[in-house]
């Protein structure tokens, strides 16, 4: 039997119930879904694509889609936008963490900088050995790049 779209049949008169888009038919269907599972449901089953896309993209496929959202997201609400939104952030995660365990994750970040200096420090002197001689030398002794 053929579907019927917009119309009641079969009672006389073709009488139009409405059409509705296939957009607005799936919203309504996602809006019903979303009240079954509640916040947490819908939430798992986001994670869950997000799982799958990574999946298909690779990690440097799904790296460069975030980049390109990013870049989206600072275009659309401009760098103070973009300044208050980073701001918002550090604030909701202080606010999970706590003063300790955000005075702890200052201080990871402060050793991992200190760690990153570190390495290239090793690495500037690894490369200071191939200078040519005769080079012109900086006040501290080391060559000049």
């Amino acid at each position: 039997m053929p579907r019927s779209h917009g119309t009641e049949q079969g009672k006389g008169t073709e009488k139009s119930k409405g059409t509705m888009t296939v957009q607005e038919a799936g919203k309504m269907g996602g809006e019903i879904r979303k009240e079954e599972l509640g916040p947490e449901g819908y939430s798992e089953i986001g994670k869950m694509g997000g799982e799958v896309r990574k999946e298909q993209l690779g990690h440097e496929g799904y790296s460069e889609m975030g980049k390109k959202g990013g870049e989206a997201r600072k275009e659309q609400l401009g760098p103070e936008g973009y300044s208050e939104l980073g701001k918002m952030g550090g604030e909701a995660r202080k606010e999970q963490l706590g003063p300790e365990g955000y005075s702890e994750l200052g201080h990871k970040g402060g050793q991992r900088v200190k760690q990153l200096i570190e390495e290239g420090k090793r690495a500037e002197g690894e490369g200071a050995g191939e200078e040519e001689e005769g080079g012109e030398e900086s006040p501290r002794g080391k060559p000049r790049h």
